[in-house]
């Protein structure tokens, strides 16, 4: 069992190692060793030198969309490819506008492609958003797909919903970064839950 969200002393961000607590995967060298191999990787490696390096450049100092550009630079990336949840579309169009001004080139699929209705999931009337009404569903393996016949080089997941998103990732050929995390009550900020998990949001998270 791993409890590195219990742990107090957290002392892998010191290089103290000497005296790791039960429960700590540090003490686990050979999982530790394999990831190291795995970091080997001629493709591993470009992503991981490069996600410390705008770690490093960045730190309290861009946004995480500059952050995002400077990471598919470092890694080389010229064509992204952009996963879109349709409610974001004049948003993803601003994203576009950027990513192109800094010279990318994108690809972009939206959530709703192909149309495919609710039906197809075996959902009833009452399981749809607005019972009644046509709802295509989201598909995210398809902008997969999309993106993987573009050949993307990085897929930036834009405000896919919770689960969709999973299945983007699943599929995706291409490595996969988010942008935006949908959440429709909280303007698309998840944190605003874990900062008011204690005061106004507890009664709706502890029930």
């Amino acid at each position: 069992m791993y409890s590195c969200i219990s742990c107090s002393k957290h002392y892998c961000d010191t290089g103290k190692t000497d005296n790791l607590p039960g429960g700590c995967p540090g003490l686990e060298t050979d999982v530790i060793e394999k990831s190291k191999e795995l970091y080997s990787e001629l493709e591993n490696m470009n992503l991981a030198r490069s996600a410390a390096v705008v770690e490093a450049v960045g730190y309290c100092k861009l946004t995480r969309l500059e952050e995002t550009m400077e990471f598919a630079k470092k890694c080389g990336f010229k064509k992204l490819g952009v996963a879109f949840c349709i409610g974001l579309a004049k948003e993803a169009s601003v994203l576009l506008s950027v990513l192109k001004h800094n010279g990318f080139e994108v690809e972009s699929a939206v959530c709703k492609n192909g149309s495919i209705p609710k039906e197809f999931l075996g959902l009833s009337e009452y399981e749809k958003v607005e019972p009644g009404s046509f709802e295509p569903m989201c598909n995210p393996i398809g902008q997969a797909l999309f993106m993987n016949k573009a050949g993307t080089e990085l897929n930036i997941i834009f405000g896919l919903c919770v689960g969709h998103d999973s299945l983007f990732m699943k599929y995706s050929e291409a490595p996969v970064t988010v942008l935006v995390a949908k959440d429709r009550v909280l303007a698309h900020n998840p944190m605003g839950a874990i900062y008011q998990a204690s005061g106004y949001y507890k009664s709706k998270l502890y029930k």
